[in-house]
């Protein structure tokens, strides 16, 4: 069967607009276009634009996306799969997410006593599961899931003074790195304190901590536009400043 332009977008959700684009980026190419220039789309397409959309769900961006469904070694049964676990993984978070919210209206309304750990413990459990959904694909494939897992069992087990000084530091580190960047040299004695306070915030997260580690996320930092956003939002390539400074301490660290 075919689907036009238009049967697609309605049948999928997609807008036309999208299709289009999608066209032009090689993302999602029709199967055929008539000399009057109408697209028209078969089943193998249809699964396609399935995939992508399962996969702009899960968070990957385009350009990601375009790479996987293109990988030589790309097998539509073990994607499946990947997508099924994903998803069980997100609903769990979600039933977490709501039994607190849950709890927390009954405590509003007297109905319970919520202890002033549980509303913290689903303050950290909520903090791990954005991670994971944000980042959690690539930061398993570079450090490995035990790494993480280990590294998610340490946040969950830090007490509430330990958690606001991980929120302290990271304050800090923020504010100082504004004016380290603003002198404009990462080897400076003020941006190597940034990379100093940087590590020790790392260190209330990690089980373990190697200056490769410290360097490979430094890397990430430019390479991952999720990444640089949250640096560049204090100036306009401050993640790279951020990762230079960071090479260099990790350089002259002994």
């Amino acid at each position: 069967m075919e689907y036009s332009v238009n049967k697609l977008s309605k049948m999928s959700g997609v807008s036309a607009r999208t299709l289009r684009y999608y066209d032009t980026i090689g993302l999602l190419k029709p199967m055929r276009i008539e000399f009057s220039g109408y697209r028209f789309y078969g089943q193998e397409k249809v699964t396609r634009l399935q995939q992508i959309l399962i996969f702009k769900e899960l968070g990957f961006s385009l350009e990601q996306i375009k790479a996987l469904l293109e990988s030589p070694e790309a097998d539509n049964e073990q994607m499946y799969l990947n997508h099924l676990e994903e998803l069980y993984i997100k609903r769990a978070r979600l039933d977490t997410l709501i039994q607190n919210v849950t709890k927390s209206i009954a405590a509003a309304k007297g109905e319970i006593t919520m202890s002033d750990q549980e509303k913290f413990e689903g303050l950290k459990q909520n903090l791990i599961d954005k991670n994971e959904e944000k980042y959690g694909h690539e930061i398993r494939a570079k450090y490995g899931d035990e790494t993480i897992d280990n590294s998610n069992a340490k946040l969950k087990g830090l007490t509430k003074e330990q958690y606001d000084e991980t929120q302290r530091l990271s304050d800090e580190i923020n504010e100082m790195l504004k004016e380290a960047f603003e002198q404009g040299d990462p080897a400076s004695e003020l941006a190597q304190k940034v990379c100093e306070l940087h590590k020790k915030w790392l260190c209330c997260f990690w089980d373990t901590y190697t200056k490769e580690m410290h360097m490979g996320l430094a890397q990430m930092y430019v390479d991952d536009e999720r990444f640089s956003a949250y640096y560049d939002k204090i100036a306009d390539g401050c993640a790279a400043f951020m990762r230079d400074a960071i090479l260099i301490y990790c350089g002259n660290e002994a």
